[in-house]
């Protein structure tokens, strides 16, 4: 297999991966349909960049680290559920907490810069995901890739990731989605709360499972 086959191989595959559902994709949707499109596009970005992390990672041998050193794995994923926790928590508490919309766009408006971040984070905080770039990266690329991969791949993650959650915030700041989710916001919060906070649990309790 050439390195260019290779690499489109992984591209596909990934893009499959990114549009599984996910505590990400949960996240994108309500920040597009609860808050504005620019959030929810800065959300996008920051996930984009959280797979750069991941790619550069795996590339640099993080997927042998943690199949060698399991508790080290363990621990990131109890890291991480720990954030997604939390993350259901905060929205959960704000479920009954209304929002007021203008000509433009809500009110009170929570900036793209914390968007960005939430995004970032909520990406990093799912260990498994390093593992599957690993995984994917070790199963088709050659033994000794051309040097240009490790500048092309990061770069494919990011418009694979970041592309297909501004593609989830276009549709989901739409005026339609918007007022469904406006009648009713505090059911809907809530049950992305309690879907993200399923995924949290879901990651803890896989932290004692060794095999990657």
């Amino acid at each position: 297999m050439s390195t260019l086959i290779a690499v489109l191989s992984i591209t596909g595959a990934l893009c499959l991966g990114a549009m599984s559902p996910g505590p990400s994709f949960v996240l994108g949707a309500r920040t597009s349909v609860g808050v504005s499109r620019h959030d929810g596009m800065a959300t996008a970005l920051g996930m984009g960049v959280g797979g750069v992390v991941f790619s550069g990672l795996a590339l640099a041998g993080l997927y042998t680290v943690l199949a060698m050193v399991s508790w080290l794995y363990a621990a990131l994923k109890i890291g991480g559920g720990l954030y997604l926790l939390y993350l259901a928590s905060k929205i959960w508490r704000g479920a009954r907490r209304p929002l007021a919309f203008d000509s433009v766009g809500p009110a009170q408006k929570a900036g793209t810069k914390p968007a960005f971040w939430v995004g970032l984070a909520t990406q990093l905080s799912n260990p498994k995901t390093a593992i599957v770039y690993g995984s994917v990266f070790v199963s088709l690329l050659p033994p000794h890739p051309a040097t240009w991969c490790y500048v092309a791949l990061p770069v494919v993650v990011f418009a694979v990731e970041a592309g297909w959650y501004t593609v989830v915030a276009l549709c989901f700041s739409s005026q339609r989605p918007r007022g469904v989710y406006l009648r009713a916001k505090a059911w809907i919060d809530r049950l992305s709360a309690g879907v993200i906070a399923a995924l949290g649990v879901r990651l803890m309790l896989t932290a004692g499972k060794t095999g990657l």
